[in-house]
Parts: C-alpha cells; structure tokens; sequence
C-alpha cells in the first residue's frame, strides 16, 4: 500500500505492508510511480519527501510476488521520474532499505538516515542485476571502493557508515526529514531547480562549459533565475533583514 500526503509545499508518499517490511510487487512500483507523478503534477509541490511506514524504509522487490526483468524495467523508469523531479527529493530513512529501497534512496537528491537504517544491495545473493544508472549513482556518491563492497560483496551499511560515506547527509527521524524538507521548500525554487538541472548534467555526463552552462536547458534556467521576481525578492528581504517569500516567479 501507498499512502501519499501534502503538508502545504511538501508532498509525501509512504510505503505501508508491515507484514513484508515494506517491500515493493509490481502493483505497489506503479503505484509509486502515480504518487510520484501526482506530486510532479501539483503545481503547490516544492519538496516531495519518500519513507515507510512501521520502522522500515523499504526491504527491496517483494520476491513473493513475480519478481522479472519487467519488474526491473518498470521500475527504473518509476526512479529515473523520481529523478527528474525539477523540485528536491527527500529520503527518509529508518530500518531496512534493502535492494529496490536502496535504489530508490540513491534516486533521491538527499537522504535522512534514522540510527536503525540498514543499506544494501543483495543482488548478488539472488542472481539478479541493479540498472546500470544506480550502479553509477551509487559509486559517484559512495566512491568505488564502498559501491564495489555494496554490489560484489553483499555488504550492509549501517546508518553511521552511510554518512561517512555521503550516502546520508543527515541523521534524523522520518520527522526530523519533514522538517528539513520544510525548510528547502521556503527557498527559492527556480534556483533550486535550476541547479538540481546542472547536477544532474554533471552527474551524466561528467563535465560543463567553462561558463558554467553546459546544456541549452541550463541556460534558459539560468535567465529565468536572473530575470525572476523572485531574485528581486531576495535581494529586497535582505536588504530589510526579513525573510523572503518566494513564488517560483
């Protein structure tokens, strides 16, 4: 089951089976992929916040239900929407996210860790293979060492690892996450979405133009950034020491 939410400008979807700790069949990855595209949809939806109910996160693909590679494909498309999200996503993380829920954690832009969170990726273990994109994802924010341990060696990495390794920025309480997304979705969302474009344009492909703008998209952002009334308001608010009020305008 999803369950999905919105607390003014942060949206929330939820994993909910307690009885398979979360994990994920092929009717519980489409639906992530609604919920993930309700939230796209949702012009109020400045931060989307991803967690799991019952003290996990997510215990990877249900491997009682018909685990295939159309399993795999459908729900790499679900991450890489998740992934081009133009606002940031947030994982918050408590208990097991195992296999499919440390690839949906890694498809997110931050990650909170709560001390109970357990990554890996057992594929390994089953005989089965992670989508190439995670695989480099997960060794640009691990390093390769970590990655290799991950994904040839089985290993488990417990949440004070993970930040040591980058692979938690914070951590916190699935709550403690809420209130941080609430912080981002008072900033300013063209700026935001402006540079969640040029990360991801580096993280693909690995390097920039000497100004900075490495694709056309980057650079209609960049403009719009510069000329919005938001820049305007910015510069105001700090001017009368007050806090800004941004409309992604």
């Amino acid at each position: 089951m999803i369950h999905t939410e919105n607390r003014g400008a942060v949206a929330r979807i939820t994993f909910d089976r307690p009885e398979r700790r979360n994990a994920l069949d092929a009717a519980d990855v489409e639906r992530f992929g609604m919920a993930i595209s309700a939230a796209i949809d949702n012009p109020e939806t400045r931060v989307l916040v991803i967690t799991g109910a019952h003290g996990d996160f997510c215990a990877g693909a249900d491997l009682h239900d018909a685990v295939n590679e159309t399993f795999a494909r459908t729900l790499v498309a679900v991450l890489d929407d998740l992934r081009q999200t133009s606002f940031p996503t947030v994982a918050a993380i408590e208990g097991y996210a195992i296999g499919a829920g440390t690839q949906i954690a890694v498809s997110c832009d931050i990650r909170v860790a709560a001390p109970s969170a357990r990554f890996g990726i057992p594929a390994a273990k089953l005989g089965l293979m992670i989508d190439h994109w995670t695989v480099q994802r997960l060794a640009q924010i691990v390093g390769q060492g970590t990655a290799r341990a991950l994904l040839l060696g089985a290993e488990m990495l417990d949440a004070e690892r993970a930040m040591q390794v980058g692979l938690a920025q914070r951590v916190g309480t699935p709550e403690d996450a809420m209130v941080w997304a609430s912080e981002i979705a008072e900033l300013a969302p063209l700026s935001i979405a402006g540079h969640k474009l040029a990360l991801n344009d580096v993280e693909t492909n690995g390097t920039s133009t000497s100004d900075g703008t490495s694709t056309s998209d980057f650079e209609v952002a960049f403009r719009r950034a510069w000329e919005s009334t938001d820049l305007q308001e910015g510069l105001a608010a700090f001017r009368e020491g007050r806090v800004p009020r941004f409309t992604g305008e």
